[in-house]
């Protein structure tokens, strides 16, 4: 698979737009944080690196990322999503808190080969997949009984 710039820059192409120094910004920072950031996470740090970036234009890159398959959207609650680049390498899932937004990265081959098998017995074959369990950590179920932590 091509790097996530040259994939960048090859969907703008493809979709008659040009090339932007402030989206290959947005692009490379999260990259390198490797964080799950909100738009406005995003923001803040694209902001400091480059104080001529408005908050649009974030909202817009993210968008396009994830258009081009090179990022995706993680919903926390109805209001808020963090975002992350997509790797092949680095393959994980997520456990969700609905009430506080903490998220926590899980790795499992069972599930892994369960949802192979899955797509298999109903002959897809998979490109992509995401699995996001939402609940409620053990932090806010103490906060929700009373009990201070």
């Amino acid at each position: 698979m091509k790097p996530p710039v040259d994939r960048l820059n090859n969907h703008v192409k493809e979709h008659g737009m040009k090339t932007s120094t402030q989206r290959n910004l947005v692009l490379e920072i999260m990259l390198r944080d490797k964080k799950h950031l909100t738009v406005e996470e995003l923001y803040e740090t694209v902001k400091a690196e480059n104080p001529d970036i408005g908050i649009a234009t974030v909202y817009r890159t993210v968008r396009l990322l994830c258009d081009a398959n090179i990022a995706r959207e993680l919903p926390i609650t109805q209001q808020v999503s963090r975002y992350e680049i997509i790797s092949e390498r680095d393959h994980h899932d997520h456990l969700i808190c609905t009430s506080c937004g903490r998220f926590v990265e899980i790795s499992s081959d069972q599930i892994e080969q369960e949802q192979i098998r899955i797509a298999k017995k109903h002959e897809f074959t998979l490109t992509d997949h995401s699995l996001v369990l939402y609940g409620i950590c053990k932090d806010c179920r103490k906060k929700e009984k009373g009990t201070t932590v």
